[in-house]
């Protein structure tokens, strides 16, 4: 993002939006943005005070976005890099907080200290006996206190009371406002009450703006808590690069790097953009990204992610991607764009906040009108002090901040464990599946085929390593070479996986005079005088070679499900590779930390049955089913949907996987650092480790066991305490004061936001 304008993307707007303080807030902006014309979709989020807004520009543009927020009684602000818009906010709420303490505990002071301690009110006396004066005293004190940091609460409550949406500012400037205009009038004109109701509250006032400024303090510091994640990306983004011109390094602004630029790296640089090794080794400490500690090794042709840092060689390196384009800057976005997403679950209790605040208001007129009619005169002071009571208590506060804080705390430590969360729905999903599809080949496999068993016999005789049918080393090797020279014009993965082999073996590919691709079932060619043929069984009967000395191992390495290559020269097969993906080595574990996580497994492949097969066998999975092409994965995925009452997880590398991510209810894509399949899943898995399969899934669980703990805190909070603000609790001696109102409001709030900020200390069981 821009540091001073709004975010915009085509046709998208990102910014902040302050003095949003209730779930009310929320949806009185989002109804102001959605109510312009072109605005297609508008979400607001209070734990980030962020507003993000899908519109056209043809028909709505910056200022109407911006102006609408403002007509609605709330303030947008451009966004800064790495800013949610609660920078500011911060600030000021500690000035008005400082401000509204310094003046509003004198006040508490002498209203309360004489009743506590009757040798105090013995010193009042002797000072000055006029209650009168006294009163003027706490009026002076308290006045600064309403017009000066409570002006927000006014002038807020007033614009949602005249929109008809009132919210936790009407119910505070209602409340603070009673008790201040009663005291004003009781301390200025006491004769317009009888004797006995002219009691003065103007600590209710004052304290209680303080209070709730304290409790908005301490969530703008928890919610600057909860963005950690975003400002620690922000802070992996170089501002320069050493730009490689003529032989010699210039130092430049990273702006002004274009892809195909060549750059330098030093010891202790962070890499600037995304690229490919040219010279130079070294290791890169990719951590941040990928949340793996150990740095990687980086030569020539490796790839090299902007923002991660190069330790200890010297890199030069081409730019591939650079700006808005680069790895670490759409890992940026999806972590914002999942912070302020909403989970299903946030529907229900907007349906509740959506009233709430009315029905609040009702209760504290039903409350003062009780107390009126049942308490003895003068009943005045007890209906107003209870009713004052019921609007302070009844804070919608804790209720908006339930879900989007979690939400907020939850995706900044997975983006610190390599888990990129697209949206708070995916985590929901998540969360309540219980069964996990996988795909193998790259999943659950390295997803990079090896030689695992080689053999040259000269069909039949007696080999010179002795033992009938045995080759010797040497001839073994000439065989190989033969067969890497056929296959090193192949851009098969198996024929691949056999050049490496004969290349790690420190054998040559022989030179080919002739070569001829036999479509899916191998190649031919002339090597030094003989004609070779390298591929499957097919091609061996189709050129009449027997399995000879072969036909043991065949049977045994087609049971274990590896892939065969068969090498004939001159029309006699004398040589046999066997190749596997080999499992990835956490693979087993991740598994069985699923399955004790109560999760059912399940193999989506398009490999054939018997690799397929054995990998399940591997790996504890009975259910597994091959020969999937891509739409197959998709229709085996959404069967499984239909089937169960749970939802459905599948993990895929992204790409071939795309229609059956798509297709579950949450899509976990396996990445590599350097290559995250952004648009694959609905959650990255950016190290490429199994592990945060059972990973992810023990996070979301956590983040919706959060967000129900909030809920039912904050409703819980208010069933309980809002009756006995009404007095209910009153023939026992229970009464709660708008003070403690006020305290117990701001503490339910911090205790959502301290609850959620919990998930900041998730640790994974492996």
């Amino acid at each position: 993002m821009s540091s001073n304008t709004v975010d915009r993307t085509g046709s998208h707007a990102s910014f902040g939006v302050e003095g949003m303080t209730c779930a009310n807030c929320v949806g009185r902006v989002e109804r102001a943005l959605k109510k312009l014309p072109g605005v297609g979709e508008a979400r607001v989020n209070l734990a980030t005070s962020r507003a993000d807004v899908d519109f056209d520009p043809a028909q709505v543009g910056e200022e109407d976005l911006f102006a609408s927020v403002r007509d609605a009684g709330y303030g947008p602000v451009a966004l800064k890099d790495g800013d949610a818009g609660t920078g500011e906010e911060s600030a000021r709420l500690r000035g008005d907080l400082a401000f509204a303490l310094l003046f509003g505990i004198p006040v508490l002071l002498l209203s309360m200290l004489p009743m506590a301690f009757p040798a105090l009110m013995g010193i009042r006396m002797r000072l000055n006996p006029s209650d009168g004066f006294w009163n003027l005293i706490q009026m002076a004190l308290a006045t600064p206190v309403m017009f000066g940091p409570g002006r927000r609460f006014f002038k807020r409550g007033w614009s949602a009371l005249r929109h008809r949406s009132p919210d936790m500012n009407t119910l505070v400037m209602i409340g603070t406002g009673s008790a201040y205009l009663s005291s004003a009038v009781a301390t200025l004109a006491p004769t317009a009450f009888p004797p006995g109701a002219r009691d003065v509250y103007f600590e209710a006032a004052a304290v209680v703006i303080a209070l709730v400024l304290l409790g908005k303090y301490l969530e703008a510091k928890a919610k600057g808590r909860g963005a950690e994640a975003i400002r620690r990306l922000l802070d992996l983004k170089p501002l320069r690069a050493r730009l490689l011109r003529r032989g010699s390094e210039v130092d430049v602004e990273i702006a002004a790097v274009i892809p195909g630029d060549e750059l330098a790296v030093r010891p202790g640089d962070r890499v600037p953009v995304d690229g490919v090794v040219l010279s130079g080794e070294s290791r890169v400490d990719e951590s941040m990204l990928t949340g793996e500690a150990a740095p990687k090794s980086k030569r020539i042709g490796d790839r090299v992610t902007g923002g991660t840092l190069n330790t200890d060689g010297h890199l030069t390196f081409r730019a591939e991607r650079v700006g808005a384009d680069t790895a670490l800057a759409h890992i940026i976005r999806m972590v914002e764009e999942a912070q302020v997403s909403r989970p299903p679950i946030q529907d229900a209790a907007d349906r509740v906040v959506a009233v709430f605040t009315p029905a609040v208001l009702a209760l504290a007129a039903l409350t003062f009108a009780a107390w009126l009619w049942l308490a003895p005169a003068p009943a005045f002071p007890a209906a107003l002090v209870h009713a004052v009571a019921v609007l302070v208590i009844a804070c919608p506060c804790a209720m908006g901040l339930a879900t989007p804080a979690a939400i907020l705390a939850g995706t900044g430590r997975a983006a610190e464990l390599g888990l990129i969360v697209r949206d708070g729905a995916a985590l929901q999903s998540l969360a309540e599946a219980d069964r996990f599809a996988l795909d193998k080949t790259g999943t659950l496999t390295q997803g990079n085929p090896q030689v695992t068993w080689f053999a040259a016999r000269d069909g039949g005789g007696t080999g010179a390593a002795g033992g009938p049918g045995k080759a010797s080393e040497e001839s073994e090797d000439k065989v190989l070479a033969l067969a890497a020279g056929l296959e090193a014009l192949s851009a098969h993965p198996l024929a691949k996986a056999l050049v490496a082999y004969a290349k790690g073996r420190g054998v040559v590919p022989a030179f080919t005079s002739a070569f001829r691709d036999r479509a899916g079932s191998g190649v031919e060619g002339e090597i030094a005088g003989h004609r070779v043929a390298v591929g499957s069984a097919r091609l061996m009967e189709e050129i009449g070679a027997d399995p000879g000395a072969f036909g043991g191992d065949i049977a045994r390495l087609e049971g274990e499900g590896a892939g065969l290559i068969h090498i004939a020269i001159d029309g006699r097969r004398v040589g046999l590779a066997a190749v596997s993906d080999p499992l990835r080595p956490e693979a087993r574990e991740a598994m069985d930390a699923l399955r004790k996580m109560g999760a059912e497994v399940t193999i989506l492949t398009g490999d054939r049955e018997a690799p397929a097969r054995a990998a399940g066998a591997a790996l504890g999975i009975p259910d597994v089913r091959s020969g999937l092409l891509p739409g197959g994965k998709s229709a085996a995925v959404l069967a499984m949907r239909e089937a169960g009452k749970g939802k459905v997880a599948f993990v895929g590398d992204g790409i071939n996987d795309a229609p059956a991510l798509a297709s579950a209810d949450a899509g976990l894509a396996m990445a590599g650092g350097s290559d995250v399949a952004i648009a694959a899943g609905d959650i990255v898995l950016m190290t490429g480790d199994l592990r945060g399969v059972p990973r992810s899934l023990a996070l979301a669980r956590a983040v919706m066991r959060t967000i129900r703990l909030n809920l039912f805190w904050a409703f819980a909070y208010n069933a309980v305490l809002i009756p006995v603000a009404a007095g209910a609790l009153h023939r026992w001696g229970w009464d709660l004061s708008p003070v403690l109102a006020g305290a117990a409001m701001g503490l339910s709030s911090v205790f959502v936001m301290g609850n959620s900020l919990r998930l900041k200390r998730f640790r994974p069981a492996l």
